[in-house]
């Protein structure tokens, strides 16, 4: 069990949710009123469930799962975030999660068997259907955050020499067996090799004798089970697919990826770069104090030390700095507008390479647009700042020095932000985790460097 000691009773993360039914769900928990929670639950949309069970607290949410054991809907189980599902599933009975991989999507049961220790897993894939059992196998025999990993195995197939009525009447006849969403039928030759996708809007506006290999269209995008979800989600972003089939090295379709499950991974990708960037990961309800800690305590002590690399400029130039007391007074100036200048560049490279927009002569191009932009957002704030320093201090050569290090630095500053993303991916490191203590780095060495080298060769 988690240790909950330090859950708030709502997160920032879960939408607003009427606190009047937060306190009469609380009060089902504490009565053990199982029929009351679950109809209301069944009630609600899924979605809009999970959100009322994650407003709980830690403790109570495991009590309310604990209560509601096999009642707790498989659509409201698989819309919980990680660590509240990760909680629901140690707590339901092994009968339970059974019956809950049975009512989901493959790609939905691979993420609940996910959460469970292997012992268990074993134990409860021995109870299920031969053929489920060996689906959801090789769904779990994919790599994490992967194309295999995020497909379902449920899809419509159906051979090039089918009508399109005779394509809707098998279509019919499946069933329950029919995936919950779909948007394509995939047309198949006899060795089960995709030939080509009908979308369901032209296979319902077509005539019933018309063959499929008429009106079937080649796939926008190849996807392969070990295709890392990322580069999923900028095909799906990309050609604006609702969804994709997945195909093996020998061109056989072995599932699809749909875009309801694209979503997620977009949101997910877009908000661990944008954390990345700052060195920190999403804080979750279920997180401890000692968890968080763990999380950021490493990047702070990368911080501490590449701050005193700064210092270290900085006692180079402690004469000068004692013999003019104003380079103290503006020294935080040229490291905090140099420091925001690459900063800013950096977001804007990581998530151009993110979107594939930095390949080639775009990156070039990029480059020289950083220089330029450095360049004169320096000679702004070089002026800017050198009339400042004048004004206050009333020392020509002090606002001579600061303009002309203010513009090295921003120049600095627009290379850096772009040119360390960019070399760090060609090293094949995350940009978004790394870069901004290179570039923050590097910024503040320039900026002290430059602002009191140039002070001690012209004022001392």
């Amino acid at each position: 069990m988690t240790d909950s000691s330090a859950q708030p009773g709502q997160t920032a993360e879960t939408p607003n949710v009427d606190p009047d039914m937060l306190e009469d769900i609380i009060d089902a928990v504490d009565e053990k009123d199982t029929r009351w929670l679950a109809r209301t639950l069944q009630r609600m949309h899924p979605a809009d469930a999970a959100d009322a069970l994650e407003a709980l607290s830690f403790d109570t949410f495991s009590e309310a799962v604990e209560l509601l054991g096999g009642e707790l809907p498989a659509d409201i189980l698989i819309e919980l975030r990680d660590s509240y599902r990760e909680e629901a599933v140690e707590v339901l009975p092994d009968a339970a999660v059974a019956s809950a991989l049975d009512e989901l999507d493959s790609d939905d049961a691979t993420t609940i068997l996910e959460d469970l220790e292997d012992e268990r897993r074993e134990r409860i894939l021995e109870d299920l259907a031969p053929i489920d059992r060996a689906q959801l196998e090789r769904g779990l025999s994919y790599e994490e955050d992967t194309a295999g990993r995020l497909m379902q195995t449920e899809f419509v197939a159906a051979p090039e020499y089918w009508t399109v009525g005779h394509a809707i009447d098998h279509a019919r006849e499946l069933g329950e067996e029919l995936p919950e969403v779909f948007y394509e039928l995939y047309v198949t030759d006899p060795g089960h090799r995709l030939m080509g996708i009908v979308p369901l809007a032209t296979l319902l506006r077509t005539p019933r004798d018309v063959q499929l290999s008429d009106i079937m269209e080649d796939p926008l995008s190849s996807l392969k089970p070990e295709m890392d979800q990322e580069e999923v989600a900028f095909q799906f972003r990309k050609y604006s697919l609702a969804a994709a089939p997945v195909t093996d090295e020998g061109d056989r379709l072995v599932g699809m990826i749909t875009v309801d499950d694209m979503v997620d991974v977009m949101q997910e990708e877009n908000a661990e770069d944008l954390l990345s960037l700052l060195n920190v990961r999403s804080a979750d309800g279920a997180d401890t104090v000692w968890d968080t800690v763990k999380a950021r305590a490493p990047w702070l002590g990368v911080n501490l030390f590449s701050a005193f690399i700064a210092s270290a400029i900085i006692s180079l130039f402690e004469a000068a700095i004692a013999q003019v007391v104003a380079l103290a007074v503006l020294m935080p100036v040229v490291a905090a507008l140099g420091g925001n200048a690459g900063s800013q560049g950096l977001a804007v490279a990581v998530r151009a390479i993110a979107e594939r927009q930095l390949d080639g002569a775009a990156a070039r191009r990029a480059i020289l647009r950083e220089v330029l932009s450095g360049c004169v957002n320096g000679v702004i704030f070089a002026v800017g700042v050198g009339l400042i320093s004048l004004v206050w201090f009333r020392d020509i050569e002090l606002a001579l020095v600061i303009s002309v290090a203010m513009l090295a630095t921003f120049i600095w500053a627009g290379l850096s932000g772009i040119l360390v993303p960019l070399g760090l991916k060609r090293l094949g490191a995350d940009p978004a985790v790394a870069s901004s203590v290179f570039v923050l780095t590097l910024t503040d060495v320039m900026a002290f460097f430059s602002f009191l080298g140039l002070a001690s060769l012209v004022l001392l």
